[in-house]
């Protein structure tokens, strides 16, 4: 099999497997990661939280509209410049979380359950230097 149809393929299960495992907690796509992001950077800016999750800057908005709605965040307007907002995790918002972050982790550790702890050292490796290349091209 290529290269680019197992990683698709990869992607396309890891996505829906946790999906699958948060379907219960009712939160839509992009969700998990800015909780997962915010959980570990809370206080961030829309920017930060778009470029580190990949996602556009304007579904970030959208996606923190809903998130704020089903009071999993609030937003602070910063008062030395109102065009800064900080986004941070209500109480609801850590626990979904702390939840998200460990369906990742159980997650993660089944899709390497064979592997030695040398072969998912140098399987992260192998996927940074990946990632490094295709930010270069």
């Amino acid at each position: 099999m290529s290269y680019h149809k197992l990683m698709m393929e990869n992607n396309t299960m890891y996505t829906k497997k946790v999906f699958d495992n948060v379907a219960d907690r009712k939160l839509s796509k992009g969700q998990p990661k800015i909780l997962e992001y915010l959980y570990e950077n809370d206080g961030a800016v829309q920017k930060d939280i778009a470029k580190s999750c990949f996602i556009e800057q304007a579904t970030v908005t959208s996606i923190l509209a809903r998130m704020e709605k089903n009071e999993l965040i609030i937003r602070k307007v910063d008062p030395d410049n109102r065009r800064f907002q900080f986004v941070y995790l209500t109480e609801k918002g850590k626990v979904e979380a702390k939840f998200v972050i460990e369906s990742f982790a159980k997650l993660e550790n089944n899709a390497l359950k064979d592997f030695t702890d040398e072969e998912k050292m140098q399987f992260v490796n192998f996927l940074n230097r990946v990632n490094k290349n295709l930010k270069e091209c």
